[in-house]
């Protein structure tokens, strides 16, 4: 099936600046994936348009692949057509970190991962179908954002939007079930390093969305960075002192406007 065959035969469910994101199979009757489609940008030339959409597709599936092998917890890669600018993914049945914690704002719906990441948070017993505490939820984050840094896999884009923790009854081949699982994804805005900064500033970015989405977050966050720390082991207390760094030039930016 050809590029343009699959998107015509499958779902949109958003649009943001740079991309849609579509529900679709690669074959009928097939498991569902996650489609996102670079789609032409007419304000810039065609040469460079079609280099940067490779590129960025290419380097997302890169990162996604490099973080599957170092047993980071992220969508599996199903197609990549980057000269169409399209990433086939593998579909998450799940919720957004961002709807099962208490949040102070409405945010922008652009860019989610999935149909169930853009739903609105359910009333009802989701932590009992996850079967997490919010403490158990930080450590999950703190974990797997650790072992994406420790493969010198730099997000980008870390906010509680961009984590899904799947459902323990989500459908896989041989209907077995899996335990609750972290998946970290849109790694769009991803990049590959080894620099202590990158990954100091990759928390600080997690640190301010949850101080902007989501009130009283700093006893949430410091569990987060507990089970980072942890993870990280010898390479921690670099981080934590450019991290350090990071908030003091942060909060100098903001009383100076």
């Amino acid at each position: 099936m050809t590029s343009a065959n699959l998107l015509s035969s499958s779902v949109l469910i958003s649009q943001g600046a740079e991309a849609k994101v579509y529900k679709g199979s690669l074959t009928p009757g097939a498991q569902p994936i996650l489609l996102k489609h670079r789609f032409r940008k007419h304000y810039r030339h065609p040469t460079l348009d079609a280099s940067l959409t490779k590129s960025r597709v290419a380097g997302e599936a890169r990162a996604l692949l490099k973080c599957l092998r170092s047993g980071v917890s992220v969508p599996g890669v199903r197609m990549v057509d980057a000269t169409e600018g399209l990433l086939g993914i593998e579909w998450i049945e799940g919720k957004a970190v961002k709807y099962l914690l208490p949040s102070g704002v409405e945010e922008d719906l652009e860019g989610e991962e999935t149909a169930e990441s853009i739903s609105p948070v359910d009333d009802g017993n989701l932590w009992d179908q996850f079967g997490l505490s919010t403490d158990g939820l930080m450590i999950f984050i703190g974990i797997e954002i650790a072992k994406m840094h420790l493969a010198d896999i730099i997000h980008g884009d870390l906010t509680t939007s961009n984590m899904m923790l799947r459902y323990p009854w989500s459908f896989l081949p041989t209907n077995q079930k899996i335990s609750t699982q972290l998946v970290l994804i849109d790694f769009g805005l991803s990049y590959h390093s080894t620099l202590v900064e990158d990954k100091a500033v990759d928390l600080y970015v997690l640190e301010r969305a949850f101080a902007s989405t989501h009130p009283e977050s700093e006893p949430m966050f410091s569990s987060v960075l507990s089970a980072y720390g942890k993870q990280m082991g010898n390479e921690w207390p670099a981080i934590r002192r450019r991290l350090d760094d990071v908030r003091l030039r942060g909060r100098k930016r903001s009383m100076v406007g």
